[in-house]
């Protein structure tokens, strides 16, 4: 997130931590989701089940936060969401809609409607910066989409899902990826050093804390 913050996208408001009363105080501040750091697979009564990202406000937050680092996060008021997926210097985005009120929308996969969107030159331009720090040649990046057309970071998977967009959104990833490995590729060079814009988003940082 601090990279992406750098390369010039769009961050919410973010806290890492596993401190209760820094939690309690930035739900306090804003609308706030609560997102796992690890999608650990786990049932319930039998039946795979998973923790999506959801609304989470200051009174419910309690000691149990303490146990493991949490990530909070500012919540967009957003109208869809993107996947935008890189492969090499191709990018191929999704708008996804979700029913009203759905916040993570994989976890509506059956009542999901998608269609092509054009990924504006800024932002292609930045995630071919974000992929040049990690020296990556794919990437599967998904935005949070506002009425004013901003495209909001919420993460980049190295080795995230595409092939359902195939049919979905009419997008030829095969295609691409089957190029880009037919052709070979090699690691970017890394940039230079980059500036932290000063007309984005804060990215609250993470405070490592040590035993006395």
């Amino acid at each position: 997130m601090a990279t992406a913050n750098r390369v010039g996208l769009a961050v919410p408001a973010t806290l890492i931590t596993n401190d209760p009363g820094e939690a309690e105080q930035f739900c306090a501040e804003r609308p706030t989701v609560y997102k796992p750091l690890h999608a650990g697979a786990y049932e319930v009564e039998g039946e795979p089940a998973g923790i999506w990202a959801a609304p989470v406000e200051a009174d419910e937050i309690d000691g149990a936060v303490n146990h493991s680092a949490h990530l909070f996060q500012a919540q967009v008021p957003k109208v869809a969401d993107v996947r935008a997926i890189v492969v090499g210097k191709q990018v191929f985005s999704a708008r996804i809609t979700t029913p009203p009120g759905v916040v993570d929308w994989r976890a509506e996969y059956q009542n999901l409607t998608y269609e092509p969107i054009t990924c504006p030159d800024e932002i292609r331009a930045a995630l071919a910066r974000f992929l040049a720090v990690f020296g990556l040649n794919f990437g599967a990046f998904d935005f949070a989409l506002t009425a004013d057309g901003a495209w909001w970071f919420l993460e980049c998977n190295p080795n995230g899902q595409w092939a359902w967009l195939e049919d979905a959104a009419g997008l030829p990833i095969t295609h691409a990826i089957a190029d880009l490995l037919q052709n070979g590729a090699s690691r970017h060079d890394r940039p230079p050093a980059l500036g932290t814009p000063t007309d984005r988003p804060r990215v609250v940082p993470v405070q490592e804390r040590r035993p006395a």
